[in-house]
């Protein structure tokens, strides 16, 4: 699994993983057993949040493809675990076989992981950062040779700001500062008018995770045009399917939003 510049040693290998965790609610393969212990014991607790992981995937399938088909060749995804079957290179590719993607995450095992899976592709990599330090990210060289930010990019931020206390201006003003014409951020974020009743956070591996009302989601749109329709449940955000749906607390635990760079 090592590859050149990822040193993993000191890692310990007992300990659930939460990019693993997350990729086992999806029904990938890049999982342990230790991973699936946790994942069933999360489950015990809260039976609906395997259910509020593949909603968020089904979102981040549609907007990619909402994206691609508006013309955004290019996807910086940050937080982005590791990129499983159906994820954000794979979709964009479909729909444009030009598209270039980097992958973020704070793990290193979820972008060895990530190196791995994505070995042999001339379209999408994997780098090691941190949201909180967005300026790094920026600067990498490895987002800085696939990605141009002088044209449109699709940054997203899919299930990750809700893992950072506080204010979270100091991530997303040169975010949206770096964004081009025609550039798009896309947030989901776990949110306070969840049925799912959680007294302010829950923890997974030792991650709290902040819960925002719609109104302070909306707000991490500032100085961008929010596209119909606003700040949404995600299964609310431009659904494939039409009629009924199963509403199950689930599908209300995260908020989406795609704002665009006018």
């Amino acid at each position: 699994m090592k590859k050149p510049g990822m040193d993993l040693t000191g890692l310990d290998l007992t300990q659930p993983n939460p990019a693993r965790v997350y990729d086992y609610f999806l029904g990938g393969a890049h999982n342990f057993e230790i991973d699936r212990r946790e994942a069933e014991r999360l489950l015990r607790v809260n039976p609906w949040l395997a259910g509020a992981v593949r909603e968020n995937r089904h979102f981040l399938r549609r907007v990619v493809r909402r994206l691609a088909a508006a013309g955004v060749r290019q996807f910086l995804d940050i937080g982005s675990g590791i990129p499983t079957a159906g994820n954000v290179h794979e979709i964009a590719l479909q729909s444009a076989p030009d598209a270039a993607v980097v992958y973020v995450d704070i793990d290193p095992l979820a972008v060895a992981h990530s190196l791995e899976l994505l070995a042999g592709s001339d379209r999408a990599s994997a780098i090691l950062g941190d949201v909180r330090e967005p300026g790094r990210i920026l600067a990498d060289p490895t987002v800085r040779a696939r990605l141009d930010f002088d044209r449109p990019v699709g940054v997203i931020l899919s299930g990750v700001l809700h893992f950072v206390p506080g204010d979270v201006d100091a991530i997303l003003d040169p975010l949206r500062a770096a964004l081009a014409e025609g550039s798009h951020l896309v947030i989901t974020h776990a949110a306070t008018t969840s049925p799912v009743k959680t007294s302010g956070a829950f923890v997974m591996d030792g991650a709290g995770i902040t819960l925002r009302d719609p109104d302070e989601i909306r707000a991490m749109f500032d100085g961008l045009t929010l596209l119909p329709p606003g700040v949404v449940a995600v299964p609310e955000w431009l659904p494939e399917h039409t009629g009924p749906a199963a509403r199950a607390p689930a599908a209300a635990l995260s908020f989406a939003g795609v704002g665009r760079r006018d």
